[in-house]
């Protein structure tokens, strides 16, 4: 998951957010880490990040099994042509059923499948490739989104 983290640190424009105790963050968000285009260096206003790497499961999203020892889960919100690519369903029309605790394997994500977000447990060798991918391109699609509310920025 650190070669994961490490490469989107050394996207133009990345911010990684990764909260710690006695940051001012709450401790839920402790440990994970928030990824966003923000050139400026602070958390973008009225934006979601792109992708997020937890480690622990959460109300309403137990189904990757992130408390036990050792999991964490990448999480990244691809477009609805590479959803369909990477699942073989579209983001509102899930319905196969899916072990949420493989690891390795790229899945709709449990909760925020519908809205275009894929995760993988673990990544492994079949994986982190792909997800380094996809994070890079869900980071050009959010350099985009800023481009248009801002203008083009810094290249």
């Amino acid at each position: 998951m650190e070669q994961i983290i490490a490469a989107v640190r050394l996207l133009d424009g990345a911010l990684v957010l990764a909260p710690r105790p006695g940051d001012g963050f709450p401790e839920e968000a402790w440990g994970d880490s928030f990824f966003y285009y923000a050139p400026d260096g602070r958390i973008p206003p009225n934006a979601q990040p792109y992708g997020t790497v937890v480690t622990r499961d959460r109300p309403g999203d137990t189904a990757s099994d992130l408390d036990s020892p050792g999991r964490r889960r990448v999480n990244v919100h691809v477009d609805r042509e590479t959803f369909r690519r990477l699942t073989g369903e579209e983001p509102r029309g899930l319905g196969l059923p899916r072990d949420h605790t493989a690891t390795d394997t790229v899945l709709p994500h449990p909760v925020y499948g519908p809205l275009g977000w894929v995760c993988v447990v673990n990544p492994g060798e079949a994986t982190t490739d792909t997800v380094v991918g996809l994070l890079r391109d869900a980071h050009d699609a959010a350099r985009a989104r800023f481009a248009r509310r801002h203008g083009p920025g810094p290249a």
